[in-house]
């Protein structure tokens, strides 16, 4: 699914320049027209193995043309790295646009603002399977108070630990984040060659169950009108919990600052580090690396002995864009691709979690490395501000830079989280 350097540079200047030069058409619709046949086209996104996806994308696919004479799909399976640039160039070009779209959860502010995406709020509310859709989840579809799609599956991170290290050193699953820090910088001490609990300077979503279990957050306000609470003191002590994990005694910050997410579970995998932050979707590739058979998972422990920390509820969602002319096939389609049968089978295939609670109960009945992450969605879990601004705070790694600098020592805390505070307000106030 990686592009070369030079195809990917050229693919996203290309798009780019469509973005720039194009005129913004997408706040109309196609004519007002709602074909009942033809061609509808799809984009959705490419997986490391793509073909379990395809397989189940296919059998909906064929239910549907079945449903609906003279109609058929054409899908794309498009690169999760160029995914900004070809879907906001598409929001310009009605005619060569997607009905159909997979996007990420955090993108819907930002492409609603676009004027790309279809509100479907009233389908979404009548169809009946979305009683059961998990509230985090149909957050992450809602702007403003209207829904602009179907939530497809959701990811959450849990605590994988080294059963067998944990048993040589007689050490105890911790219970709170005083003891996870604790442990593992006893286990670094006594294992030098380890990492207790690997962590990364740029691993935004690693950080924020610290900030959010210490009572933080990452801005307050309501959609549309937000202001940075990263400088605030519960913030703060979240921010110094997670930096305090950077250093010779557990995880040296000459090496950890850059690290990102899949290099902390690459390090876990690899049998580098004893404790990693890793997600469901982490699961195939411990599996595939040295420790297997030598782990187990359990929820991230928050600030109080035996609590849960607040984790982040990523995936991914399907959306209609609004310029289609096919309204009534693409509504259906999304909610064909987005249903429970098709949830339930994309975890059999991929092991993407359910946003339906009940198919996700099913699925940690049936799949015991499940139930870890069941159990911390069950305990709450937070999202990033419903802000078209905070793709730009994302990809300018506003967060990742304040750790470094914290963990490099260039800034203390209070320094460096009202520099980080006021980049995410300039943020918000530019994004109107």
């Amino acid at each position: 699914m990686n592009l070369s350097v030079r195809l990917a540079a050229f693919t996203a200047l290309a798009a780019a320049l469509v973005t720039a030069c194009a005129p913004r058409t997408a706040g109309t619709s196609s004519a007002g027209t709602d074909e009942k046949s033809g061609t509808l086209r799809v984009w959705l996104f490419q997986e490391v193995d793509n073909r379990p996806k395809q397989h189940v994308v296919d059998a909906v696919l064929a239910g549907f043309e079945k449903a609906h004479e003279d109609t058929e799909v054409s899908v794309e399976y498009i690169p999760v790295e160029t995914r900004a640039q070809r879907i906001k160039a598409a929001f310009n070009d009605p005619k060569s646009a997607p009905d159909v779209i997979e996007y990420g959860n955090t993108d819907t502010a930002g492409y609603v603002r676009d004027g790309g995406l279809l509100d479907v709020t009233r389908e979404f509310d009548a169809w009946g399977e979305t009683k059961d859709t998990d509230p985090t989840a149909r957050r992450s579809v809602t702007v403003d108070g209207r829904v602009y799609g179907a939530p497809y599956f959701v990811g959450v991170r849990a605590l994988y630990y080294r059963t067998d290290i944990f048993r040589e050193l007689g050490l105890s699953v911790p219970r709170s984040q005083a003891e996870l820090i604790s442990t593992a910088r006893r286990i670094r001490a006594e294992k030098p060659g380890l990492y207790g609990l690997a962590v990364g300077g740029a691993y935004t979503y690693g950080a924020l169950p610290f900030i959010w279990a210490h009572g933080g957050d990452l801005a307050t306000g309501e959609e549309g009108s937000y202001a940075s609470a990263l400088d605030r003191p519960a913030a703060r002590k979240g921010i110094e919990a997670y930096t305090s994990l950077f250093g010779d005694d557990n995880c040296p910050a000459a090496t950890c600052a850059g690290m990102t997410g899949n290099d902390t579970v690459t390090a876990f995998a690899s049998g580098k580090a004893a404790m990693a932050i890793g997600g469901d979707f982490s699961h195939a590739a411990v599996e595939a690396g040295k420790v297997r058979g030598k782990y187990a998972v359990v929820p991230l422990p928050g600030v109080e002995p035996g609590s849960i920390a607040p984790a982040f509820a990523g995936g991914n969602n399907i959306g209609v864009l609004k310029n289609t002319a096919h309204r009534t096939l693409a509504v259906d389609l999304m909610k064909r691709l987005a249903s429970k049968r098709t949830q339930r089978d994309l975890f059999d295939a991929m092991g993407f979690l359910p946003t339906f609670t009940d198919v996700r109960r099913q699925a940690a009945a049936t799949e015991p490395f499940v139930k870890p992450f069941v159990r911390t969605l069950a305990a709450g879990t937070e999202f990033v501000p419903a802000s078209p601004a905070w793709a730009r705070i994302d990809s300018s790694l506003v967060l990742p830079t304040m750790f470094q600098e914290i963990v490099s020592g260039r800034k203390d805390v209070a320094a460096a989280s009202e520099d980080a505070a006021r980049k995410m307000d300039d943020a918000f106030g530019s994004a109107g």
